[in-house]
């Protein structure tokens, strides 16, 4: 956790907060700005103007950015945001992703690409930008929001389970850079089961057992993200007991088994 008082003029610490508006990100900016952090958050919707109330009434300096990320030129407009403030990051939360569920055959090109775009794109572009000025001042924290499901083939999920398991190997590529340079910044990759968000109403999935079934809260979620990204760790499975058992079974069955899964879990009823 950075020290406010290592800030010129005794500022607060800085973080940038992506899909802050909801679910899991709303609680990872809530946690922030409870520690006192200032925060600029993202998001792409209307709902971003309640989440920046909510963080205000905290008693947060906070500064709201709609831009899409699934596109180039919104990641830069976040970008010139962040940079216009003057505030070296202490901590960047990559949280912003979409699904989309059904079978590869039947879903249409554009949703998958936005997938690739949001998840997968926006994070190395937003990463690039930023990580070398956290070490270039040897003080930084990056968290990643990966998933469970980049430990397993995701049968009617192909396309986003691919996209967290690139997220994941990513997050520990740099992980590993960054110690093997001897730099204090630190990557830790987030990794939750099904939580309670929106996520499963946007990627069209309340019709499988897992989108109608029990999730985890993100509330719990998003703090022991938090916790493993205060303790450096490089990566967390974070949830419910039952979610973290799920990340140990997936260490050890084969991926025809965890394909087979996943299929039971994501493949609509009708």
């Amino acid at each position: 956790m950075s020290d406010p008082a290592a800030h010129p003029g005794n500022t607060r610490p800085f973080a940038v907060v992506t899909g802050a508006s909801t679910g899991i990100g709303r609680e990872l900016a809530h946690l922030l700005a409870s520690d006192g952090y200032e925060l600029l958050v993202n998001a792409e919707g209307p709902e971003l103007e309640r989440a920046t109330s909510e963080l205000r009434a905290l008693g947060a300096q906070v500064t709201p950015m709609r831009a899409d990320l699934a596109t180039y030129d919104g990641t830069e407009v976040l970008y010139a945001a962040v940079r216009d403030t003057g505030r070296p990051v202490d901590v960047l939360a990559l949280n912003a992703g979409v699904g989309q569920g059904g079978r590869f055959l039947d879903t249409e090109l554009a949703d998958e690409a936005r997938v690739i775009d949001l998840n997968i794109t926006s994070s190395v572009h937003l990463a690039k930008r930023l990580l070398p000025g956290m070490v270039e001042r040897n003080q930084g924290r990056l968290l990643v929001t990966s998933s469970i499901a980049a430990t397993m083939p995701g049968s009617y999920q192909a396309v986003y389970n691919a996209s967290k398991s690139f997220l994941q190997s990513f997050t520990q590529a740099l992980s590993d850079e960054l110690r093997a340079s001897g730099s204090r910044v630190t990557v830790t990759s987030l990794m939750p089961g099904p939580t309670e968000t929106h996520f499963f109403r946007r990627a069209g999935m309340l019709d499988t057992p897992v989108g109608s079934g029990k999730k985890d809260d993100p509330g719990q979620v998003a703090r022991q993200g938090y916790e493993a990204m205060l303790a450096g760790r490089r990566k967390v499975v974070a949830g419910s007991p039952a979610t973290r058992a799920q990340g140990v079974a997936n260490k050890v069955l084969p991926d025809r088994v965890k394909a087979v899964v996943h299929r039971r879990m994501a493949q609509p009823r009708r």
